[in-house]
């Protein structure tokens, strides 16, 4: 999910619009849109990625280590005493430096760093995963309310025109004043209704700027995308195979092997340090004492070459106590692995599990809903002709409506569940 931004441009090229006078582009987003903006803008994947760049140029660096140091050394001294002239003299010289073996800590330096490099571009594809189910679910949310309100304005409707027909029949003395009132409660309720569901949208639409860290003045509108393929979705692959593709593809895993293996070569660096250190040193130096035959003085050049060897002969038990720190964070590494493929195996089986669940949820609200609008359509025509009491009416108007809140939620819960299923199995994310 990683490395879009040619897509992420190509795609806000085709869903940017004209802003008015606000200073902010205006955009028209897909799913997929969406997405591919928040992988290339996201603030907290900028930082992963610029994380994964320390990483690498830390792994770099650290194979530099195998290169020989080199300083350079001048000094120009003032010599005076009691008794005698001012004299001059100086001193100019290389040294160069090399470890030639210390254990080899370098060699595990270089391999620590490039599994640590490698493990941060997993970091950033967890977190991608992570933001992909954050805009997944506000995205949905956004489309829930949305179709929820073309249902409230029709309600609405409705409500309206059945207070108009109670009106004409409390002015003629066929219903109570009290029906009539109840009506008016109800159309006022159903207009209420509307507005909490308008805000409960604008709410989630900035939410998603905020995923897609996008000004909050920003005009954003989302695509309604094809839900008649949802029948497609409830076909879903067995058990076994979304546990197969999880553990291949979830970053989870990858991450915590990754620390277990960082673990191993501290252990190995910390028994280094029971081993002797061998280094390679060398220099080359010239100097004068006064400015007189200058250049012959510098010509008489001081070559030096050596080998050291350091010892450890005894460090106060740090060295023991570092061993025995890095064999105890390498237990706690494997122990964080096998915790971590119990964790996904635990939540693959209650995703699929929840994914059947909300299929089946979502068969048995579309029923009830389709039932419980018949059957306010029916008594809406019982009470035109005044064969029944508003309280008869209104009581069926809300189990319609309760009917249809339980549909739209159950609708996009099992879209969402779905989708999410698609995430643990690294499918690309569609709608």
């Amino acid at each position: 999910m990683k490395k879009v931004v040619l897509g992420f441009l190509m795609g806000i090229s085709a869903g940017t619009v004209s802003a008015q006078d606000t200073g902010f582009p205006a955009y028209r987003f897909s799913l997929e849109e969406c997405l591919n903006y928040a992988f290339g803008n996201n603030y907290n994947i900028q930082t992963l990625q610029l994380t994964e760049e320390g990483k690498e140029d830390t792994y770099r660096q650290s194979k530099r280590e195998r290169l020989p140091s080199l300083n350079a050394s001048l000094s120009e001294n003032l010599n005076h005493s009691r008794g005698n002239d001012l004299s001059y003299s100086g001193n100019y010289g290389l040294n160069a430096n090399m470890v030639l073996y210390q254990g080899g800590n370098i060699a595990r330096t270089i391999e620590q760093n490039q599994l640590r490099m490698e493990q941060s571009s997993y970091q950033t594809a967890q977190y991608e995963n992570t933001l992909t189910i954050q805009i997944l679910q506000t995205f949905l949310t956004v489309l829930g309310n949305e179709e929820l309100l073309k249902y409230q304005e029709v309600v609405v409707q409705a409500s309206e025109e059945q207070l108009k027909q109670g009106k004409e029949q409390f002015q003629f003395g066929k219903i109570l004043e009290s029906d009539y009132l109840l009506l008016e409660a109800q159309y006022a309720n159903d207009q209420n209704n509307i507005l909490n569901t308008r805000i409960s949208r604008d709410n989630s639409l900035l939410t998603l700027k905020s995923l897609l860290s996008m000004p909050a003045v920003t005009e954003l509108q989302i695509i309604y995308p094809d839900t008649a393929s949802i029948q497609a979705m409830s076909i879903l692959p067995s058990m076994d195979k979304v546990m197969e593709r999880a553990f291949q593809t979830l970053p989870d895993l990858k991450i915590s092997q990754y620390n277990r293996d960082i673990a191993q070569t501290s252990l190995q660096m910390s028994k280094a340090g029971y081993l002797p250190t061998l280094s390679l040193h060398g220099s080359i130096g010239a100097g004068h004492t006064d400015f007189g035959h200058f250049g012959s003085q510098l010509s008489r050049l001081n070559e030096q070459i050596g080998l050291s060897l350091s010892i450890p002969v005894y460090d106060n038990s740090r060295t023991r106590s570092k061993v025995t720190q890095s064999r105890i964070a390498l237990q706690q590494a494997e122990l964080d692995k096998k915790q971590s493929e119990l964790d996904i195996q635990q939540t693959v089986v209650t995703e699929y599990r929840n994914v059947v669940f909300a299929y089946n949820k979502f068969q048995t609200t579309n029923i009830r809903q389709n039932a419980y609008l018949k059957t306010f359509d029916v008594y809406r025509a019982q009470f035109h002709v005044g064969a029944i009491t508003a309280v008869d009416l209104l009581q069926q108007q809300n189990n319609y409506i309760s009917a249809l809140n339980d549909y739209i939620q159950s609708k996009y819960e099992f879209i969402l569940k779905r989708k999410i299923l698609d995430v643990y199995m690294g499918v690309q994310i569609t709608m």
